[in-house]
């Protein structure tokens, strides 16, 4: 008995040691695990599970030369709930009131969320959906509910935001502010300036909790986003909107292709309208792309103004030099120059051959003088730039071309056809900068589109005006050149835009496309500054395809939209559209938006009064309200199609009419 006694007692001291040796190989392991394999293991376990997001910055805001709101970034999130965080006793006693709270907020049956909720915990998801599209006041007061007002680590609510880009204002000058679809993708101003809209992202970390689904760690951003600069167009929306009326109205009674306009600050050389509108199948006009800078074509009888500043400047004729233009037509190289005139004007002088924009004039008067050394003519229209793009930050400028003498594109015909605007290639705004000029007493400035960069109140970047050419020509060939541009008018091509109580200077122009083809149309185009004296503005219409049964010359079907828009700017602007210190109306509409925010939300999410707001300010607060909203009209709010004091319904559109 003692012996088997004895056999057990080593049995169990074995298995004592045994389990003694195992214990300390794990022991061995596990600090092995810890202290010398850890970094990796941590390293490869929170790559697995967790990761860095990113949290996207605001977008900077867009903004008029008179403080409206062009462009905006606009906050978004979506809810949802991940039903195995929250403990047992604080799902089971708050479970209804989160479902009667989220059937208040959703106007749907509190039965209906209950239900959901109890599904998602019954089969442990994750990231069950609540809700998408919110705003921020309507996430903020979501993570007020029962359970979800614990946060992510208890509560199980998950809030993922992001940010959508509106236009307060409608397509104003759409092409132009254009869009950013990536770094490498985008159009107009947003595209442009992104390195100072874009800001800087932030980075929240989140941990993965199922195929595809991640739910952030803490409430607590890692690094917060850093907000994008606002950025002061030089477009001004009054003059904006006429401009687009002007040219809408016109190119539906010609039933044209395609049209832009533009409307340049004389001085600063800053784009106060730019509208480009195209015909669509079913013949209305919208925006389809930006005709005035990326369209290059052949300008036609705009571009005599290069002639009749050479030949005056360079001392080869005088305005009263006679010019025989009987017959209307002349050959030169087998090819004919012909007049629209039938049988020409018989011997005029160079400035009357100007008004009437008499082609045989024109092209004598270069090709006589300048046929021995045409480098000397091309060189001038060089000196203007008008041979490359303007190098506008906006991308896409059209391909210009000028000819040069002794290049493999030379010939004969060049000169001559160059006269009177064919043979060459250039843009809406290069025509425009060239016309400025004169309008500016010979100084060429370049098209400015933005006047600076702010952060709220704070300039971080001006962009001053450029001068392309200090002086394009002497003062005595400007003088010459500004009395022919105002006779033009008076008496000339021009004269059924005449008004004895607004002066106005241009050239019309008529531009055969697509010439000796079947497919040949015509390009009506006027171009111009205004006033006369003291030009202040200057403009450039230029209208495609307009049906040749209703009419094709520029002073019919151009001529008009200038003359509607010189005269309803003098006549009609009103004061507060000038404004000349921005910095204070940001600042004032900041302030103003923040007090009408916080009166709004003591009435427990009724519709406020936005009557006499500015529109960027009633939108972004009602659209904060979880509303809607239609805007119609440009300027402060003068009528809203829902009264103030009424309850605020989920999804409810208001239309906001503005004067």
């Amino acid at each position: 008995m003692a012996i088997e006694d004895k056999k057990i007692s080593y049995r169990m001291y074995f298995v004592a040691v045994l389990f003694f040796v195992m214990a300390g190989l794990v022991l061995i392991k596990l600090n092995n695990i810890q202290w010398v394999e850890g970094k990796y293991y941590r390293k490869l376990g929170n790559k697995r599970t967790v990761k860095n997001f990113p949290i996207p910055a605001n977008k900077g805001n867009v903004y008029s030369a008179d403080g409206s709101l062009l462009a905006t970034s606009i906050p978004e999130y979506a809810v949802y709930f991940d039903a195995v965080v929250p403990a047992d006793t604080l799902f089971n006693n708050n479970i209804k009131g989160l479902s009667d709270s989220l059937s208040v907020m959703f106007n749907k049956p509190a039965g209906f969320y209950q239900a959901k909720l109890q599904k998602a915990r019954a089969h442990k998801s994750r990231y069950a959906y609540i809700a998408k599209k919110l705003s921020y006041t309507e996430q903020v007061r979501l993570k007020t509910f029962p359970i979800f007002n614990e946060g992510a680590n208890k509560g199980g609510i998950i809030i993922e935001q992001k940010t959508v880009r509106k236009h307060p204002i409608g397509l104003v000058a759409k092409r132009t502010i254009g869009y950013e679809r990536s770094n490498e993708d985008g159009k107009g101003l947003e595209y442009a300036f992104r390195e100072y809209l874009n800001g800087k992202n932030g980075h929240r970390m989140m941990q993965k909790i199922a195929k595809n689904q991640w739910k952030p760690i803490s409430d607590i951003n890692e690094k917060d986003p850093q907000d994008g600069y606002d950025i002061i167009s030089t477009i001004d929306v009054y003059i904006q909107d006429i401009a687009h009326h002007a040219l809408l109205k016109q190119l539906e009674i010609y039933k044209a292709d395609h049209g832009c306009v533009v409307v340049m600050e004389t001085k600063t050389g800053h784009v106060k309208a730019i509208a480009n509108l195209g015909r669509s199948e079913d013949g209305t006009y919208f925006e389809t792309q930006n005709y005035a800078i990326n369209e290059s074509h052949e300008p036609g009888s705009t571009f005599k103004l290069v002639d009749l500043i050479a030949v005056l400047d360079d001392k080869k004729a005088d305005t009263s030099t006679v010019y025989d233009s009987r017959g209307g037509q002349i050959q030169y190289y087998k090819s004919w120059v012909r007049d629209s005139h039938e049988g020409g004007y018989g011997k005029i002088s160079l400035a009357r051959g100007f008004e009437v924009s008499s082609n045989t004039v024109l092209v004598q008067s270069v090709f006589n003088n300048y046929k021995n050394n045409p480098k000397q003519f091309v060189d001038r229209i060089r000196s203007y730039g008008l041979h490359k793009p303007l190098g506008l930050p906006i991308k896409g400028e059209g391909r210009t071309y000028i000819p040069y003498p002794g290049t493999s594109g030379w010939s004969g015909t060049s000169l001559p056809w160059m006269a009177f605007g064919y043979g060459l290639m250039v843009t809406p705004l290069q025509t425009l900068t060239l016309y400025n000029a004169v309008a500016n007493n010979g100084v060429m400035v370049k098209p400015i589109f933005v006047s600076e960069v702010k952060e709220w109140n704070k300039t971080i970047k001006k962009f001053n005006t450029e001068v392309i050419n200090q002086k394009i020509c002497s003062q005595e060939t400007i003088n010459k050149v500004h009395a022919v541009l105002e006779n033009v008018v008076k008496k000339g091509t021009g004269s059924k835009l005449y008004s004895k109580d607004f002066s106005m200077s241009g050239k019309t122009g008529t531009a055969q496309v697509n010439y000796g083809k079947p497919d040949m149309y015509y390009a009506s185009s006027f171009v111009g500054y205004f006033p006369s004296v003291q030009p202040k503005y200057s403009c450039i219409v230029v209208i495609h395809k307009p049906d040749k049964s209703v009419g094709y010359y520029g002073a019919d079907v151009a001529g008009p939209v200038f003359k509607r828009i010189a005269q309803k700017i003098f006549t009609d602007s009103p004061a507060t559209n000038h404004v000349k210190n921005i910095d204070a109306k940001v600042v004032s509409q900041e302030k103003k938006y923040a007090n009408y925010y916080q009166e709004v939300v003591k009435e427990e999410f009724v519709v406020p009064n936005v009557k006499g707001m500015e529109a960027m300010d009633a939108i972004a607060l009602l659209e904060n309200l979880g509303l809607k909203v239609k805007v119609m009209g440009i300027g402060r709010v003068k009528k809203q199609s829902i009264s103030s004091g009424q309850k605020i319904n989920k999804n409810q559109t208001i239309i906001i009419e503005l004067s």
